[in-house]
């Protein structure tokens, strides 16, 4: 069989790691969309196509390292099935698609090829059970088969709700799809519109799942999914290249070539990239420190995130993702939990968002400077190429390429 990957969009609620699109967001020493390619290859998928915006990035990154791979273009993100039908001409028989960061999709191509053999279908979703009805395309059942499906709401309002099952974005379709697609008006849920014109004239299936597919709207998101990533590829091993100083405590880590871990250090469940450095008496927890790093003596680095090359000189940072480049002060504060325990909220393009998580620190972008003792409160995201002056506390996101130099108002000037 085929896989279509899809990597068009923007990524613009993914802010502030949203510099390239997020399926090159670096976890463990490989960009998300690799990590993808290697659990279909896992599950004898070779034939790859992956759908990508006009600036080619993927393309880019990936040419040389998997010359198999097609890639096809969609010149403005117009939606699921706009970008599907730019690989039409590639496709040439029964096909799975699903997002570039579908890293477990290998858990669910054998069932779904089981459930295509054992029924004749040729539409096989994967669902799962949800009580947050209004955020998945909910489907309805046929009264007599159990396992067949008619009906698909996307994103349905109260008392429209078909059942308690979202679809959770993978998808197996034959090419006779697309006769269907080109049926629909060109908008955002086309796609959704083309899979119910589909079903109103053949057989449709799906597999109910118990397990967790990965989600990354948001960036904070990608806290979950690395985790994911790292507990399903990642063993503990200590590279011979690496330097292990006197008294270091490390347990159940990966540690990289080149890497220099200093002496009385702890290191737990961690991640440690090539020629990245541990200062002395620092402690990292369950967190993935990418290539080139720095974490200065006495720092504790907790469920976080560092992107290659990211510095810190001492301090707390928890539940964070720090974006490549970053370069921050002694003595950071990552607050990551509200005083009241409660659930933290974050804003995204100008929107309050939930994001059911009461441990989230915050994400700051590329490029970005922070002074010495620096205070930021839980939710926030810092933009790429921000200066942040010492002693200020951060407690509203700072747009990208802005400046803050004050503790009790902040005032954002850009830096350009």
């Amino acid at each position: 069989m085929q896989a279509v990957i899809l990597s068009g969009g923007k990524s613009s609620r993914f802010w502030p790691l949203n510099s390239k699109h997020k399926s090159l967001t670096k976890v463990c020493g490989k960009t998300l969309v690799e990590w993808t390619i290697k659990g279909l290859k896992k599950s004898g998928i070779d034939d790859i196509i992956i759908i990508q915006g006009p600036n080619k990035n993927i393309e880019i990154e990936l040419k040389d390292k998997y010359p198999e791979i097609k890639f096809a273009v969609q010149p403005k993100p117009k939606g699921m099935g706009n970008a599907l039908s730019q690989a039409e001409n590639l496709i040439k028989k029964d096909f799975f698609t699903m997002h570039a960061h579908c890293f477990d999709a290998d858990k669910f191509i054998k069932p779904m090829i089981e459930k295509q053999k054992s029924t004749g279908s040729k539409l096989i979703l994967v669902g799962k059970k949800t009580d947050k009805l209004w955020k998945y395309g909910i489907v309805g059942f046929d009264s007599r088969i159990q396992d067949k499906i008619i009906k698909l709401v996307e994103k349905p309002k109260k008392g429209e709700e078909q059942s308690d099952i979202g679809l959770k974005g993978i998808y197996l379709l034959s090419k006779e799809f697309f006769e269907y697609y080109k049926k629909t008006k060109l908008q955002e849920y086309n796609f959704e519109e083309a899979l119910q014109l589909y079903m109103n004239n053949n057989d449709a299936r799906i597999i109910i799942t118990k397990k967790e597919v990965p989600s990354l709207k948001f960036p904070w998101e990608l806290l979950k999914a690395s985790r994911k990533v790292m507990s399903k590829y990642i063993k503990p091993e200590i590279s011979k290249q690496a330097t292990i100083g006197k008294n270091a405590i490390i347990e159940n880590c990966y540690i990289g070539k080149n890497a220099n871990i200093f002496e009385n250090s702890v290191l737990k469940n961690s991640y440690i990239g090539d020629n990245t450095i541990v200062g002395n008496f620092s402690l990292v927890r369950d967190s993935i420190i990418e290539n080139n790093c720095l974490i200065g003596a006495h720092s504790e680095i907790a469920k976080s995130i560092f992107q290659d090359d990211a510095h810190v000189h001492s301090g707390y940072i928890g539940d964070s993702i720090i974006g490549a480049h970053t370069r921050i002060g002694a003595g950071i504060i990552t607050g990551n939990t509200r005083l009241d325990r409660g659930e933290i909220k974050s804003c995204v393009k100008e929107k309050t968002i939930s994001t059911g998580l009461k441990n989230f620190g915050c994400v700051i972008g590329e490029n970005t400077k922070i002074g010495i003792h620096v205070s930021i409160m839980p939710g926030m995201l810092v933009g790429n190429n921000c200066v942040i002056g010492p002693n200020a506390l951060i407690k509203k996101n700072m747009p990208d390429n802005t400046n803050c130099y004050s503790k009790s108002e902040e005032k954002y000037e850009n830096n350009i």
